[in-house]
């Protein structure tokens, strides 16, 4: 069957390149003939058959906005099969042929088991600032969110230096410690706790009394919020070692933002590639980078657990201190 129109929609997280993407999506489609509908907050537009035509003006301007025109909310009524099936209708109703869902693991996981119901063809661009899809080397927003933690990392070394202080500094990442990883040794930070790895709490302690008796005067922890709360982590190490320490959470505003140029260039790369995709028959893959080309991964492959290179980033993070 021959592509007429097709949809795009962002789900879960947002991401910034999210727009980005869209505008490819959209202008890559009617380029090539193609009508696009717009699907506002996700899967619960496409249940609730939240839908707009766009078109090239529909996407003017919104190349270096962070976050997503098409707005996003998390969608449990997805996950079920009367959910599922009332999307099916809003697309045979809309006489749309095909889905481009930019999301993260979350949002594949969705679109595959989707597909593997209805064969609605589906390619998922991969959004997500904890970079968290397997068979890909980067995923849209996660460069920009490392660079903002990191630009407010150097902003706390300043403070940290003058008032000789420890700081525990809190990053996003429920599940994975790939942005406090990054920004720990990019940012020049002395330790990480992540949920990938076990919290030897006094080796911590041991290390920053010592470096403090060597003359060492600040010190600086990043934490992924899925391994600790910064607050209690920084009470403890008052109480265990006295020496005064300081808790930041950075929050929500490594989500939003003005997209690197990174984010951005690979946003409208992947955006192209999903619409060939779909153009090719091309379906229940996702598109990635990888080793600086274009690539297609079956979601399938894409939504299981990617494994970081835990020991070696914190064996550097710790040689470098």
């Amino acid at each position: 069957m021959a592509l007429k129109r097709i949809a795009v929609l962002t789900t879960g997280g947002d991401a910034p390149g999210m727009n980005a993407a869209i505008r490819a999506v959209v202008r890559s489609a009617v380029n090539n003939k193609l009508e696009v509908v717009g699907v506002f907050r996700g899967y619960w537009g496409l249940i609730n058959e939240e839908l707009k035509l766009l078109d090239h003006r529909s996407v003017s301007g919104i190349i270096n906005q962070g976050g997503t025109i098409l707005k996003t909310v998390r969608c449990p009524e997805f996950q079920t099969e009367q959910g599922q099936k009332r999307a099916f209708q809003t697309l045979k109703k809309n006489s749309i042929d095909g889905i481009i869902v930019i999301g993260g693991n979350g949002s594949f996981r969705g679109a595959h088991e989707f597909y593997s119901k209805y064969k609605v063809p589906c390619i998922g661009i991969p959004a997500s600032i904890d970079n968290d899809i397997n068979g890909i080397e980067a995923t849209i927003g996660a460069d920009t969110a490392i660079n903002t933690a990191l630009a407010a990392i150097d902003n706390i070394r300043d403070t940290a230096t003058s008032m000789e202080r420890i700081f525990i500094v809190e990053v996003m990442g429920r599940d994975s410690g790939y942005i406090a990883l990054r920004v720990a040794l990019t940012g020049g930070c002395e330790d990480v706790i992540i949920p990938e790895r076990k919290l030897d709490f006094e080796a911590l302690c041991d290390d920053i009394v010592n470096g403090n008796m060597r003359g060492k005067v600040s010190w600086i922890v990043v934490v992924a919020e899925g391994a600790g709360s910064a607050s209690e982590i920084a009470k403890k190490i008052t109480e265990l070692t006295s020496l005064e320490t300081r808790a930041v959470v950075l929050g929500h505003i490594q989500r939003g933002g003005r997209p690197t140029a990174f984010s951005r260039d690979l946003a409208l790369n992947l955006g192209k590639a999903a619409v060939d995709c779909l153009l090719k028959g091309e379906t229940d893959k996702a598109v990635g980078l990888n080793n600086g080309k274009i690539i297609t991964v079956d979601l399938s492959v894409a939504i299981t657990k990617k494994e970081l290179d835990v020991d070696h980033l914190c064996d550097l993070i710790k040689a470098l201190t």
